[in-house]
């Protein structure tokens, strides 16, 4: 089942992992990083928010992009921030929602985690569009990814007692995992009254693994 593989690989490699890279490095690094893996999204940002119509988003991610790279060292700094120049996140899950695309069924991805049919379309999406993967080449359109990963230490870490408690403590962590990720999404993209498939076998008191 993929929920006990995610809760495997993370006990034995990204929660030790994410434990060493917090104690070597002090939050003001960790924020950098953090800054700078957002800053490498943006272009993503422009794609989607243009697909949505919504220019102004486009244009204002991209003024974001232009600022924190040259006055952000690289987006290690979000100068855009302190000047008043704030971020609209966005992804194609959220531009297929847009787009009148159901939420689908919920599903965990390998290493990803929670997400939906219709979220897994879109990040499988995002990965084939991100503009350093169609533009750069070896290694280079590999640092997106890297930055995805440390910045998701830095949560992992930042979170840890929150994160164990789901996984680690609840009686049923496979329900718990679903129904937080459920509710954030929705909440996130504006739909939480949106009609939803809902899989007539599930049973959120159920131990997934009775099974095996």
């Amino acid at each position: 089942m993929v929920h006990g593989f995610n809760k495997d690989v993370d006990k034995y490699l990204f929660s030790p992992a994410s434990n060493g890279y917090g104690s070597l490095f002090p939050k003001p690094v960790r924020r950098g990083f953090s800054n700078f893996a957002d800053h490498l999204s943006l272009p993503n940002d422009v794609v989607n928010h243009t697909l949505q119509g919504d220019l102004e988003e486009a244009t204002g991610s991209a003024f974001r992009f232009v600022v924190n790279t040259i006055f952000g060292l690289a987006g290690f700094i979000d100068t855009a921030t302190a000047m008043d120049i704030p971020r609209d996140d966005t992804d194609f899950g959220e531009t297929l929602t847009v787009w009148g695309v159901q939420e689908g069924a919920y599903v965990e991805l390998p290493f990803f985690g929670p997400s939906t049919s219709r979220d897994s379309v879109g990040l499988v999406t995002d990965i084939i569009l991100n503009p350093f993967v169609v533009v750069f080449r070896n290694p280079t359109q590999y640092v997106g990814a890297a930055a995805y990963v440390v910045d998701r230490m830095g949560d992992r870490y930042d979170y840890d007692t929150s994160i164990d408690s789901i996984l680690y403590d609840s009686a049923d962590s496979y329900a718990q995992a679903r129904i937080i990720y459920l509710q954030n999404r929705r909440h996130q993209l504006g739909v939480a009254g949106e009609e939803t498939y809902v899989d007539p076998e599930f049973d959120p008191y159920e131990d997934p693994y009775d099974d095996f």
